[in-house]
């Protein structure tokens, strides 16, 4: 990986990890809060190569509708509706419910 995708996915990182338990953000919140607006998808590449990084809370990413579009990326059929249920979001149908009151916007911290 280069030094350029290192810093940016680093980035990515730091914001991740001060997502609020119980909570969620998308990967295009988290593009425009490190200024790369329009990188939601490279956001997406960091989240997955983040899964050896316990301490980066990846399940509390999820797409602008409040998908669980990355679920395939974690171990298990339901680990990632299972992490944030055990944090009091609700999912049906891989969409988390009540999304406006569970998202979490870096900008607005």
């Amino acid at each position: 990986m280069s030094s350029e995708n290192q810093n940016f996915f680093s980035r990515v990182y730091e914001v991740v990890k001060q997502i609020p338990h119980g909570k969620v953000t998308s990967y295009g919140a988290i593009a425009k809060h490190i200024g790369a607006a329009g990188s939601a998808r490279m956001v997406g590449w960091a989240m997955n190569a983040s899964h050896n990084l316990p301490e980066v809370p990846a399940h509390r990413v999820v797409n602008r509708n409040g998908l669980l579009t990355g679920k395939h990326h974690f171990d298990g059929t339901n680990l990632m509706q299972q992490l944030l249920e055990n944090e009091g979001i609700v999912v049906i149908d891989n969409q988390i419910q009540d999304f406006e009151n569970v998202f979490w916007d870096p900008g607005k911290k």
